[in-house]
């Protein structure tokens, strides 16, 4: 069987993408989705995206890690997944789709895509830091030297720690440049190491830094490596709300592989 995928890029977090309209692709085989994300004997991809009908909405986004199991909410891979449906005719600048945690509506501009995110209404302080979910957990840590930090092995020994091990945790390490601009380097569990950029982790770093008093600006540049995403936010008593998280969108390849 002969199944055609397109290869996405949100600020360097890459992805597969496939239009699963038919439910044909065998997505309890978690070795297989292993694999084609495997950089060396697959395709390589941070995770995999399957486009799947919906009854009310315009489609289903089901997202996998690359170790091949699936994920929590992706940002940059909901971003791809717009950016896929319209450039397949599925929709035209605006949608409404379901992702893991729930309906989000996104709007496209040329490449740049405008996705919103779940309300934030459990942000809490752990130990110095902050950790909260935005439709995956994540963990936020202030690094004054983070050019030179090893992300890898700080990252992987918070998210194997006694408290966060068996449901994992994404880690964000962050540099505070104005306060309106951070610079954000995560680690990723699923991926189990550093990644170019994390949209659930850009979101949370954003809201973190209001939330600790860092900044009280509502709209926010974040630098990762892998390029600039922006995070904007209503602060409400609870928490946040009319949380959009945005930045540009790239078709890197298609093709197709043989199961």
């Amino acid at each position: 069987m002969k199944i055609k995928f397109q290869k996405y890029q949100g600020t360097g977090n890459d992805f597969i993408i496939i239009n699963n309209e038919l439910l044909n692709f065998p997505q309890k085989n978690r070795q297989l989705i292993s694999r084609l994300c495997d950089r060396k004997l697959g395709i390589g991809s941070d995770g995999l995206i399957l486009i799947t009908p919906s009854e009310s909405l315009d489609y289903e986004m089901v997202y996998f890690n690359s170790d091949g199991n699936p994920g929590s909410m992706c940002g940059n891979g909901a971003r791809c997944s717009v950016k896929f449906a319209q450039n397949n005719n599925l929709i035209k600048n605006q949608t409404i789709f379901n992702a893991f945690d729930g309906n989000h509506s996104a709007t496209i501009i040329d490449n740049h895509v405008f996705l919103s995110m779940k309300d934030v209404m459990d942000i809490k302080p752990f130990r110095k830091d902050v950790i909260l979910n935005t439709g995956s957990p994540h963990y936020i840590q202030i690094i004054e030297e983070l050019d030179s930090f090893d992300v890898f092995k700080q990252g992987k020994k918070i998210r194997n720690s006694s408290e966060f091990k068996k449901e994992g945790i994404n880690v964000n390490f962050v540099k505070i440049i104005s306060d309106s601009e951070f610079y954000v380097r995560t680690f990723e569990r699923g991926v189990e190491n550093e990644t170019l950029s994390c949209g659930t982790g850009v979101t949370a770093v954003a809201l973190a830094m209001y939330y600790s008093g860092i900044t009280k600006l509502k709209n926010l540049k974040i630098n990762t490596n892998g390029g600039v995403l922006n995070v904007g936010f209503k602060p409400t008593d609870f928490g946040f709300e009319k949380i959009i998280l945005s930045g540009n969108v790239e078709l890197v390849y298609k093709g197709e592989f043989i199961i």
